[in-house]
């Protein structure tokens, strides 16, 4: 008899057993009878004749669950312990040659859940946990095998199935998915929850084992995590590569950001309607000693699983202001310089006090500065904290850019609150502007929009001249993008201005000259 048998049977026994023990309790009937009627009369002793049966049968049916779902860590939610979940596996795996029936693994790993935490305290995160967990067993057979995994994330193991291949899993995977991605409504909030998905099947991994099926879809819930929200990634063998070298950029990741090897890299914004520079965006990159330079989005969600966003926060705001101090010294006109603010940051109660410091060490006033926060977290607005810093920043003097717009559904009631400087136009919605239709009807309204809300404009990845020369027709503010200039080293910046000065100033005369005849 297998492991997972083996519970099963002893969970049984443990119900039966809570049975017995209810049903003996109604020895004690006749004792309640005469209690009752010396305390309260024939009215009492009837409520307690019809009360204590009942009320036995209610424990009968649901006092044995609870016991068995808080016997340990993993049943809080009434989920089956890991152990049986790689029992399954093994069962299925085991069995496989006999009865051609295979098995599938998922993990499931809920998107920013910590958040709830934080915002709303540990019983309201407690109760989206169990009411997930509910959704997921609506939305499987019985015979499936569910656990909950370290960090919130939930485990599969699909009982044997004839017919299982990678669309199949797909779609076992998109369905749970949207299962638990249903709005919840937990007391007077409503939450919005967002899973990602790494699966495995057997035939993807080597000397397939209950244990390492598991440790695959693990794996492949890492690689979906890195492009959440709500992705969904199939366990291939690279992805075991992948997974180490980023395990051992995590070992050096706090090391490099103290020995200066995590810096910001600018690239130059242009003012749309007269070609000159009207600033620079700060973007982090890490010039590794060894791996050399290693692009965001191979370290930044290592950087936050670490904690260290607000620390690279404050790196990459010393290096900014230092850059435009740098910039005033050489008599280049850089009106500001743009940096990213994220929510780890936003959160920070001494956020403003900090950045008054800073810009007051420096001798840079706050117009000098233009914070750049995602449309994804001022969506999610109701974080008072988050609000009264990107407030306050705001009254400073400081701009507010609205990062990425288009894709996380701010309001207009938002962009107004947060007095928005200027929205960013996601380069989503500019790639291929000069040949798709659809794409330009959608910047043309974004930036008439803009207009009638009295918001300057940028436009993210502009890569040719002929997006560039369309957005300036089409009245956009600001452009930015590999067209214009890759970000670059501060030691490079210099060179750049000079000779985009030197090509952008003969055209403005030459349109002078124009304009007199």
């Amino acid at each position: 008899m297998s492991r997972f048998q083996e519970n099963r049977l002893r969970q049984s026994w443990n119900r039966m057993g809570a049975v017995m023990h209810a049903t003996y309790s109604l020895v004690l009937l006749p004792v309640v009878a005469l209690t009752a009627y010396y305390l309260g009369g024939e009215m009492v002793l009837l409520a307690a004749l019809f009360g204590t049966p009942l009320l036995v049968f209610i424990i009968v049916l649901i006092v044995p669950g609870v016991v068995l779902r808080n016997s340990s860590r993993e049943d809080l939610i009434g989920l089956s312990a890991r152990d049986d979940l790689i029992d399954m596996l093994d069962t299925v795996l085991e069995d496989s040659a006999e009865t051609g029936r295979k098995t599938l693994c998922l993990v499931i790993d809920l998107d920013d859940i910590l958040t709830l935490s934080e915002r709303f305290g540990r019983n309201v995160l407690h109760k989206c946990l169990m009411r997930i967990a509910e959704r997921m067993r609506g939305t499987l057979r019985d015979e499936d095998v569910i656990t909950k995994l370290d960090g919130n994330c939930f485990a599969v193991a699909m009982a044997p199935v004839r017919h299982l291949d990678l669309e199949v899993a797909i779609q076992i995977a998109k369905r749970l998915q949207s299962a638990i991605e249903e709005p919840l409504s937990l007391d007077v909030i409503t939450v919005h929850p967002s899973a990602s998905i790494g699966f495995a099947m057997p035939s993807r991994v080597d000397d397939a084992t209950g244990e390492k099926l598991l440790d695959a879809a693990e794996c492949a819930v890492m690689e979906a995590q890195q492009n959440k929200p709500s992705a969904i990634r199939s366990y291939v063998p690279e992805m075991r590569r992948r997974m180490e070298t980023r395990n051992a950029l995590v070992d050096e990741i706090s090391i490099a950001l103290e020995n200066g090897e995590i810096i910001p890299w600018f690239q130059p914004q242009i003012n749309a309607a007269t070609g000159k520079i009207s600033g620079f965006e700060a973007l982090a990159r890490w010039i590794h000693p060894e791996r050399g330079l290693i692009q965001p989005g191979d370290f930044l969600l290592e950087l936050e699983q670490a904690g260290l966003m607000e620390r690279l926060g404050e790196v990459i705001l010393y290096h900014s202001l230092a850059a435009l101090r740098s910039w005033d010294s050489t008599s280049f006109e850089v009106p500001r310089v743009g940096v990213n603010f994220s929510s780890a940051e936003l959160r920070n109660p001494k956020l403003v006090d900090k950045l008054k410091w800073q810009l007051d060490r420096f001798e840079l006033s706050p117009d000098r500065l233009s914070v750049e926060v995602l449309e994804t977290v001022m969506a999610r607005s109701d974080d008072d904290i988050i609000t009264r810093n990107i407030s306050a920043m705001s009254d400073l003097g400081c701009g507010i850019d609205l990062d990425d717009f288009g894709t996380g559904n701010a309001s207009i009631s938002n962009v107004r609150r947060f007095a928005v400087e200027r929205i960013k136009i996601d380069r989503s919605f500019v790639t291929k502007l000069d040949e798709d239709q659809e794409q330009q009807r959608m910047v043309s309204a974004i930036l008439t929009m803009a207009q009638r809300l009295g918001l300057d404009t940028l436009a993210e990845g502009v890569e040719t001249v002929t997006e560039h020369a369309m957005l300036v027709d089409m009245g956009c503010g600001h452009v930015q993008g590999f067209g214009i200039a890759r970000p670059m080293p501060i030691e490079e910046t210099a060179l750049w201005m000079r000779q985009y000065n030197a090509r952008v100033q003969p055209a403005e005369a030459q349109n002078r000259f124009r304009n007199v005849i």
